[in-house]
């Protein structure tokens, strides 16, 4: 634990502690741009330069380690000079229209020039070449405002496993992106937009589609309803200074009211219908196996996250067999709303118009999927990010703090707790063993308040496994079976999942995969910046929201018990699989 001093402030900190994060605990903010707390620390910018005593020159401070009597001053008038002359050069090469960039009032490179008074720029001269890359639905590109921080290459590299951009030649000519100039499009990319999260500027950003939802709200011959994903009731406060982990589930709803959408829905009510059809899912290939003993696809890995499923198909896709075939809820909800729910309102598909809110971009890429329309049109038209709400929500002048809150309509705005808990990494298997297992023993999940704790929180890969005794019995087949799960959040760990089952280092009947870090409630489209702080007062307002509820199990759920008996008859039916399930193909990675 060495001692040193930060503005003469004595500091104890353990061994190996960067000057960065001691002159925290100083209470001195150290200004920084391609600073990641528990990511990267690679002094790429230089923003956050200090001096130190008996230092040949300035060192920067996220990569320096703290020595036992170490004195730094952090505020001294070389420091400043030498931090605000780094900036000053990334605003000569940085494109200035900050009016109208999507990141502003919301971009650290900004925020860092207000801090340091810069009112002028000193250097003009020759800008770098600019890439424009819209080729993806989910994502678009503008190198001219790259500040060449890496943050979106450590994230797509170390975090998703990916490895989809670079830094691509040197100096002056330098560029983050894909090799060769190609674009988004013509690479290995599952558009799960972290590095949009993580971007300090507004060099990547997701596709704004706000234009076409107000265009939508704006055609009399439109019947438009929308969708809200679990994890957004738990960030979308963020985007009006609301803390981290803030409910706003009503005052949500009473937003996307005062927006003029004709019907507001709830995407938990279709990851109940998930559950149902998952759940069967599972315990159908389980009796294959066990009883009829013919070859079946276990372990079944779950299929709601769409950057998941598209980084199967281009890595694994041997194992595509193994990913079970429901369609991920808000897919599940297009293709109900544009058939049920439009059936029941007396209009045809093509006169819906459905809105997702999704704390994910890649689900925008999902929802343009050619298998995603079971209804004869496109299921899901448009989708918006958590962090677009927000924007259209302040572009209507609409008081968010003044809303008293409002409830979700019916029959598709009805959901169980356990559709809340999707937003969570561990979430989506804890909502199916709270049915299957009741389906199976008739009892519930001998876990505390429903909780699965093995498989709950931050823990990159997770496991919980439990013996099956007193099944009734139809799964009598299933007595003294352990069952054994796992869960993993980020790609990163699922490449390392995968692995250790092609080793033979690990079996498991039921897989979770999701792809961002916390799972949706950590999702690229989300308020940022998300660390680990923010993820997890997140993750506990959601088992908040669960544990409010009366109703904790999905297949519980009156909503849809009515769906299946007007509707789809029985999970697995005929209709379930046309509207509700899919298959995804491999995906060259050349």
């Amino acid at each position: 634990m060495p001692t040193l001093t930060v503005d003469n402030v004595s500091v104890e900190v353990p061994d190996g502690t960067t000057i960065f994060e001691a002159a925290r605990k100083a209470g001195a903010k150290i200004p920084n741009l391609c600073y990641m707390k528990d990511l990267q620390a690679i002094g790429a910018c230089r923003v956050c330069m200090v001096e130190v005593e008996g230092a040949r020159s300035l060192v920067a401070s996220c990569v320096a380690p703290v020595a036992e009597g170490m004195k730094v001053k952090t505020n001294t008038r070389k420091a400043r000079e030498a931090r605000k002359t780094v900036v000053e050069l990334l605003l000569s090469d940085h494109e200035g229209d900050c009016q109208t960039c999507d990141r502003n009032e919301d971009c650290e490179l900004q925020a860092l020039a207000r801090d340091m008074g810069i009112r002028d720029i000193r250097y003009p001269g020759e800008k770098s070449k600019r890439i424009l890359d819209s080729s993806t639905p989910a994502l678009m590109r503008d190198t001219s405002k790259c500040v060449l921080c890496r943050r979106c290459v450590t994230v797509c590299s170390e975090v998703q496993g990916v490895g989809g951009i670079f830094p691509q030649s040197r100096g002056f000519e330098t560029v983050v992106g894909p090799a060769f100039d190609s674009t988004l499009d013509d690479i290995v990319c599952v558009q799960c937009g972290q590095c949009a999260a993580v971007c300090p500027v507004g060099a990547i950003v997701e596709r704004d589609q706000t234009a076409d939802v107000w265009a939508a709200l704006d055609d009399p011959n439109k019947t438009v309803v929308v969708q809200t994903a679990p994890a957004i009731r738990a960030a979308l406060g963020e985007c009006f200074d609301y803390e981290p982990g803030t409910l706003v589930t009503g005052k949500m709803t009473a937003a996307l009211r005062r927006l003029g959408f004709d019907a507001i829905f709830d995407t938990n009510f279709t990851a109940d219908l998930t559950i149902l059809e998952e759940g069967t899912e599972l315990l159908t290939r389980l009796k294959m196996a066990l009883v009829d003993k013919e070859p079946v696809a276990l372990p079944m890995f779950t299929s709601c996250s769409p950057g998941w499923i598209k980084y199967i198909e281009y890595f694994y896709p041997d194992m595509l067999p193994n990913v079970s075939t429901c369609k991920s809820p808000q897919q599940m909800f297009g293709a109900l709303a544009k058939t049920y729910y439009a059936e029941k309102i007396g209009k045809k598909p093509e006169d819906m118009f459905v809105v997702s809110v999704m704390p994910c971009t890649a689900k925008k890429y999902e929802c343009q999927r050619p298998e995603m329309n079971a209804s004869g049109v496109q299921d899901v038209d448009v989708v918006l990010t958590t962090r677009e709400l927000g924007r259209m929500i302040k572009q209507a002048g609409i008081d968010f703090d003044s809303l008293a809150d409002e409830e979700m309509d019916a029959p598709m705005g009805l959901s169980s707790g356990a559709a809340d808990i999707f937003a969570n990494t561990g979430g989506v298997m804890e909502a199916a063993l709270r049915t299957v297992w009741e389906v199976v023993t008739g009892k519930e999940l001998p876990f505390a308040n429903l909780h699965v704790a093995p498989v709950a929180g931050l823990e990159g890969i997770k496991e919980a496994s439990a013996t099956i005794e007193g099944a009734l019995p139809e799964w009598s087949f299933l007595n003294g079976v352990t069952v054994k799960v796992a869960v993993a959040h980020t790609l990163g760990n699922a490449r390392e999942l995968i692995e250790r089952i092609r080793a033979g280092e690990a079996s498991y009947h039921f897989i979770e995969i999701m792809t961002c870090p916390g799972g949706c409630i950590g999702g690229g489209g989300q308020p940022r910046v998300t660390t680990n702080d923010v993820r997890n007062a997140r993750i506990q307002a959601i088992y908040k929201e669960d544990e409010g509820k009366q109703l904790r199990k999905s297949h519980d759920n009156p909503a849809i018990k009515q769906i299946y008996a007007e509707f789809l008859g029985h999970p697995l039916s005929e209709k379930s699989h046309h509207l509700l399930h899919t298959h995804y193909h491999e995906r060259s990675r050349v």
